[in-house]
């Protein structure tokens, strides 16, 4: 598999390791006393990490539309690489083709740590959809490769976000976005869109009970539609008009008295094939017909595909649709929702989201946007649950300043109603909680922060050691984090004083299992006895002089 080079890449490598578990702080939370939904201010890199304890493995649908690089955004590259390289790009705004040699790294190294976290919240029956043009799509393909496996890509949309054109393009006007697909494993399924109108025009039939239905051959056409090819995809139809019966034969049955024989026939002396094979045409017999066509001189079984039945329609590779227009989306922000165009330029299309979260989730699912930009996603959010009843949830990362004034204020609008008059929209309803990233967990000597809440430390260790949620037992001991995989969890831990695991603290442990996982300050029970009760021992990380 090709791999990519670049300035950097091996300081960004597993850059991701070495940032801090920080904590979220609640700041406010709005319409509700308690949110699932979350809108996180601060720098996306260190949110992603921030999000792992609770999330990881646990996201359905990720959708980022990060800065294109084209060297008009001003975006910086800032992340704490402690490296010569890198640290010279700090605080500098990443300049333009042919003024910025470096601009391409400086995107890259921004990107690679953020996919691997990405990666790491990702279910697995989850994909991400990452918005994108030119500038960077050949490398970020490489990268993406690198990082989820080139056997997970899925495809690349060509999103026609502007029809006419961008003008300004020097020779070829660039009228779409990619967006590029990757999922986790295979357990991820893709989903479909409802039949527009250019699919419902062909279904021109209607059978007595009024509906509406097409007729589609079943003779096979295309590779392989000879019956030297598939032999067995080779069978007669045995069909008597007087009373419209019809057998489905083998090969080796002779015609019966008063009905006409009917094979798959590419010409008049060329066998084909059927599309089906003998169990399926029986198991769909209501929906097959004889024909005779007259042009052909011979007749043939054609299939009544219903529109009623046929569900939803498989994404093409290009969208198209009025909703995905760029335009659209710039309206909806100044016109609709009340926002300056000047407060956010070039604000996503709600229905480019919409389409994403419909092929892409289901009504439980969790949506994470970690560029959030103008809330673009939540509102996509808010909507499709609003339209089928569903349960989404959504967690967005936004590191401006405008993250409260523009981010959550445009979700605010959306859960209340906006608008008004002809261009007044119902609200939705729903919810969210507003976090700012906070202390890390970790001082930078290792020792815990003592700073910390006791819970959010509680939930860390758990995580830490068993790589899924932390959910509090429902139990009087304050020092059980829980049972995994037959093991008991405990940290036995007070800010004020030291901790001793001895037999008096071994005790007052009630929760029965397997084996047992203890942090504690100090431990006075030998080695030998430890291992005998299937006891592990774990010296907690902290300043034991400032006790």
């Amino acid at each position: 598999m090709p791999t990519l080079e670049w300035i950097g890449k091996d300081k960004v490598i597993n850059h991701h390791q070495k940032v801090p578990f920080m904590v979220l702080e609640e700041k406010y939370t709005y319409n509700a006393e308690k949110s699932d939904n979350m809108i996180i201010r601060g720098d996306n890199l260190e949110a992603l990490k921030a999000l792992l304890p609770k999330y990881e493995g646990r996201i359905k649908c990720i959708y980022i539309d990060p800065p294109y690089n084209t060297g008009n955004e001003g975006w910086v590259y800032n992340d704490n690489v402690n490296d010569p390289k890198i640290r010279k790009w700090l605080g500098e705004v990443v300049g333009k083709e042919g003024e910025d040699l470096s601009r391409h790294d400086k995107w890259l190294c921004m990107m690679y740590p953020r996919l691997k976290l990405l990666y790491k919240l990702l279910s697995n029956d989850g994909a991400i959809f990452i918005s994108l043009d030119y500038h960077e799509q050949p490398f970020l393909r490489i990268m993406l490769d690198e990082i989820f496996g080139a056997n997970n890509f899925v495809s690349e949309i060509a999103c026609v976000n502007k029809p006419s054109g961008r003008s300004d393009d020097k020779y070829i006007a660039t009228a779409h976005e990619s967006i590029i697909i990757y999922h986790k494993t295979d357990n991820f399924e893709m989903g479909g869109f409802p039949p527009d109108d250019k699919i419902i025009k062909r279904y021109t039939k209607t059978d007595t009970d009024r509906r509406l239905y097409r007729e589609e051959d079943l003779r096979k056409r295309g590779s392989h539609d000879e019956r030297k090819d598939r032999p067995n995809l080779f069978y007669p139809f045995f069909y008597r008009e007087a009373d419209m019966d019809l057998i489905i034969g083998n090969n080796e049955d002779a015609t019966p008295e008063g009905y006409i024989k009917i094979v798959p026939m590419k010409s008049q002396n060329l066998e084909g094939t059927w599309r089906w094979g003998r169990e399926t045409a029986q198991e769909l017999k209501k929906y097959i017909h004889p024909r005779y066509m007259p042009n052909k001189e011979q007749w043939s079984i054609f299939e009544w595909q219903y529109l009623d039945e046929r569900g939803d329609v498989k994404p093409t590779s290009v969208w198209d649709y009025k909703d995905v227009n760029s335009e659209r989306g710039t309206e909806v922000f100044s016109k609709y929702l009340g926002f300056k165009s000047s407060d956010f330029p070039n604000p996503k299309p709600v229905g480019t989201i919409e389409r994403i979260i419909r092929i892409a989730t289901d009504k439980d699912s969790i949506i994470l946007d970690s560029f959030a930009g103008s809330g673009t996603t939540a509102h996509a959010v808010l909507n499709m649950n609003k339209a089928d009843g569903g349960n989404r949830k959504f967690i967005l990362v936004e590191m401006m300043d405008y993250a409260d004034s523009i981010t959550a204020e445009r979700v605010k609008r959306v859960i209340d109603g906006y608008g008004e008059g002809k261009n007044a929209v119902e609200g939705t309803g729903g919810d969210f909680t507003f976090y700012d990233l906070g202390q890390a967990l970790l001082l930078s000597d290792g020792n815990l922060n003592e700073d910390v809440e006791t819970g959010k430390i509680r939930e860390y260790i758990w995580y830490t050691e068993t790589k899924t949620p932390f959910a509090p037992p429902d139990t009087d001991n304050p020092y059980y984090l829980g049972k995994h995989n037959d093991t008991g969890y405990y940290f036995y831990y007070e800010k004020e004083r030291l901790t001793t695991l001895n037999h008096e603290y071994l005790a007052t442990i009630a929760e029965k299992a397997e084996s047992y996982l203890i942090y504690a300050d100090l431990c006075t029970i030998p080695d030998e006895e430890l291992k005998r009760y299937n006891i592990i021992f774990k010296k907690i990380p902290r300043d034991i002089a400032k006790l």
